[in-house]
């Protein structure tokens, strides 16, 4: 995760040095133009799904199996809200590693996953005894 905010950064740099270098300060201007389009963009989806989330009750997903099967590593925290649309339940404490969230559905069925690094490491699906 850290390697992946030190290179965005000295892109965007090496973006606004060539920028400048190329077309001067016009050139910078139009670089920013593009990089606040790039976080608006992205501000707009994180909203989207937050508003999304904000209709459902925490921790629940309609068919926890079928959020196991659909489930992949080195997912976002963000990709993994989208796909439940319900912000997951949370187990492991505040700023602990990793990061636990379980979501559960109506048969009492729930999928516990743990977040590495702001990745999805490790899923696990619970289902209840039969009788």
């Amino acid at each position: 995760m850290r390697f992946q905010s030190i290179l965005l950064w000295a892109g965007v740099a090496a973006l606004l040095v060539l920028a400048q270098s190329q077309f001067g300060w016009p050139g910078v201007a139009f670089a920013v133009a593009g990089l606040v389009m790039w976080l608006l963009l992205h501000f707009t989806r994180l909203m989207g799904v937050m508003k999304r989330a904000a209709n459902r009750p925490v921790g629940h997903v309609d068919s926890a199996v079928m959020l196991n099967a659909k489930l992949q590593s080195d997912r976002t925290l963000l990709h993994v809200i989208a796909q439940t649309r319900a912000l997951g339940e949370r187990l492991s404490a505040e700023g602990a590693q990793p990061e636990i969230y379980r979501w559960s559905d109506e048969s009492g069925s729930s999928v516990s996953c743990e977040f590495e690094g702001g990745k999805l490491a490790r899923w696990q699906l619970v289902r209840p005894a039969q009788d």
